[in-house]
């Protein structure tokens, strides 16, 4: 529940503080985001070499050389979710483009139906009914809480606009992020004595996407200098994200992506509860009934899973491993 309630605090963080670097500013003095992107990937890198030097008993060259230099293959499995992020990342953009900002958010949490889904055929997992109906409300609580937000309007809309392209987008971008989670979660839970470390696979993940990122700035290379736009709130964005991911592996690690998704949800009622607050959105029947139904659908999805594990059955009872 910990790791939960650090999730939600980062998620709010990174969308009050990426607010922050976008609101009030011209154009002209905004950073490029494919700039951000990779310089958030190569401080993740940096952090993740530092906490797999600190936790590790051998040195920092060492573990590269038995988890990268010596086992290829392994280390290339990493870049199968590393690509999917990149299709996530991408599509997200046409979505963007042909959706409103509340439509695009309430489409896009049902990547929590798909990630469970995804999870029960990839890693055999099993969610009592109890948990599905958990998630199926969890998604109509954001809807509720991400529709009563009365900042967009339909000034908004521009032409050109397809409904059918941006749904497209929104389903691949939710499938893709689906499986690069639960693929990354079914990798880094392998059992065994020589299973690199999570900090190891966040190495391996991270110099993926900086690849990635690399080859975007060089094949399309932007109009303004490098790192044009970094101030000190650029900074402290470039760092939630950057701990974002190293907490996102820890969650995985520890716990599982459905609850990933769930304190996302729960990360939209508290940051737009912090802009009725300080930004002037008006709290609304809609955003009260949502924020209701998100809490109760973690805790009780939550409390489902710590009620297996005090039993001690082996598995958990909320969340169990079909038998192969």
């Amino acid at each position: 529940m910990g790791l939960l309630m650090l999730m939600v605090l980062q998620n709010s963080s990174v969308v009050l503080v990426g607010r922050a670097t976008r609101s009030g500013k011209p154009k002209e003095e905004m950073f490029e985001v494919k700039h951000f992107i990779l310089v958030a990937e190569l401080v993740k890198l940096l952090l993740s070499m530092i906490l797999e030097s600190a936790t590790s008993n051998v040195s920092l060259i060492h573990s590269l050389n038995v988890n990268v230099i010596s086992n290829p293959l392994d280390f290339l499995k990493i870049s199968i979710p590393a690509l999917l992020y990149l299709v996530q990342n991408t599509v997200l953009y046409v979505a963007l483009s042909n959706l409103s900002a509340p439509m695009f958010q309430v489409c896009y949490q049902t990547k929590l139906l798909t990630t469970a889904i995804v999870s029960v055929f990839l890693l055999g997992r099993h969610y009592t009914f109890q948990q599905w109906l958990c998630l199926t409300t969890l998604g109509m609580g954001v809807a509720g809480v991400v529709l009563s937000s009365k900042e967009t309007t339909e000034a908004e809309t521009t032409g050109g606009e397809s409904l059918s392209t941006g749904l497209i987008a929104v389903t691949v971008a939710c499938l893709s992020s689906a499986f690069a989670g639960v693929y990354f979660e079914k990798v880094i839970k392998v059992p065994g004595a020589q299973t690199p470390s999570v900090w190891m696979r966040n190495v391996q993940l991270a110099f993926f996407s900086v690849l990635i990122a690399l080859g975007q700035n060089l094949f399309k290379p932007s109009q303004v200098e490098f790192m044009h736009g970094f101030d000190a709130t650029v900074w402290v964005l470039v760092f939630l994200q950057a701990g974002g991911g190293l907490l996102v592996a820890a969650v995985i690690k520890y716990a599982d992506n459905v609850l990933k998704g769930m304190a996302t949800g729960c990360s939209v009622v508290l940051s737009t509860g912090i802009s009725v607050m300080f930004f002037g959105v008006d709290l609304t029947k809609e955003f009260s009934g949502g924020a209701l139904l998100i809490l109760a659908s973690v805790y009780v999805f939550s409390n489902k899973i710590e009620c297996g594990k005090q039993k001690g059955l082996g598995q958990e009872e909320g969340v169990q491993l079909l038998p192969k």
